[in-house]
């Protein structure tokens, strides 16, 4: 087994021979905690917007209001969600990736009919105690928003165009009165008021009675759009809308400092140069641009031979 060379970048050769290779620090952006799924700095990291937009931001948050953020890829919609709940102190993110599959049934909560009759049998047959309903239903990302508490929870609904055709009108009645119900929990006998139930989060359980989950203040809700489809009038007129633009070349540089420190582009105009003649001619995202930087700084030959077109690649049309 042979050892690399420290100045190599190369980490991987394909030439089947085995090697002891210390891998070089991540960017920042794709650092994981073990205390937590979001990336490692997703939060603290600065998130740059225009007091404009800010201003929008404000808007939905005064008007206790979903934000529906739309615009290009990569112009950093789902990060404006992390940047709101950490600037504001509103703990951990709740995070509902939308796709053709997505329910609201499912956003609100689940509940594991299987896992309880197969538990309830096991006791009964040792004579033991039943489990308690709570323990097979778990909240989901909207129904632990809809938790009441002393500061409201933020709620990142990710790429809302990509769900069903009818999911902004099932939602309407939930963005409107900040309330369901588990029926599961309603037909309980009349003396079992409170039940503890899980949470998205998986970090603690919440007290649900009388079946039925109210929200003392309605949640951030912070939903991502990528412009594929539009959306009924009744789900716009309930929701502030931002329009997120491409950065210019100078918010690109504040982002990139931001993101690598100050000199990170230093030697690597010529990058931010090619990123943003191809970016004229087709759709690129920012961090594509902090891709290359940040392997220019790591002392990776960017521009080694097809390196650069694969990390500048387009994002729409044929792969």
């Amino acid at each position: 087994m042979s050892t690399q060379p420290e100045a190599d970048w190369r980490l991987f050769r394909g030439d089947g021979s085995q090697r002891a290779v210390a891998l070089p620090p991540a960017p920042p952006w794709r650092r994981f905690t073990p205390e937590s799924r979001e990336p490692a700095g997703a939060a603290p990291l600065p998130y740059l917007i225009s007091k404009e937009h800010a201003d929008v931001v404000n808007a939905a948050l005064h008007l206790r209001r979903p934000l529906l953020v739309t615009g290009p890829a990569g112009t950093g919609k789902s990060s404006l969600a992390y940047a709101v709940a950490a600037e504001l102190g509103l703990g951990e993110l709740l995070r509902w990736p939308v796709n053709s599959r997505s329910s609201v049934q499912d956003a609100l909560y689940q509940y594991d009919a299987i896992g309880r009759l197969r538990e309830t049998t096991l006791s009964r047959d040792r004579g033991e105690a039943e489990p308690s309903i709570g323990t097979f239903i778990r909240l989901g990302p909207l129904g632990t928003a809809l938790v009441p508490g002393p500061r409201p929870r933020a709620l990142l609904i990710d790429e809302m165009d990509k769900g069903d055709v009818d999911l902004p009108n099932d939602l309407l009645t939930v963005f409107e009165d900040g309330v369901f119900e588990i029926p599961e929990l309603v037909r309980l006998p009349e003396d079992i008021e409170d039940v503890e139930v899980h949470t998205a989060d998986h970090r603690e359980t919440v007290t649900v009675r009388h079946g039925q989950v109210q929200c003392s203040e309605f949640p951030v809700v912070v939903i991502t759009s990528n412009g594929e489809r539009d959306f009924p009038p009744a789900f716009l007129r309930r929701c502030i809308r931002l329009d997120l633009p491409v950065p210019d070349e100078d918010r690109l540089r504040a982002i990139v400092e931001a993101h690598l420190g100050p000199g990170a582009l230093d030697s690597a105009e010529e990058i931010l140069r090619q990123f943003l003649d191809r970016r004229a001619a087709h759709e690129l995202a920012t961090d594509q641009l902090l891709n290359a930087v940040f392997l220019r700084g790591g002392g990776v030959d960017i521009d080694a031979r097809g390196l650069l077109d694969a990390v500048l690649h387009q994002l729409t049309g044929t792969v």
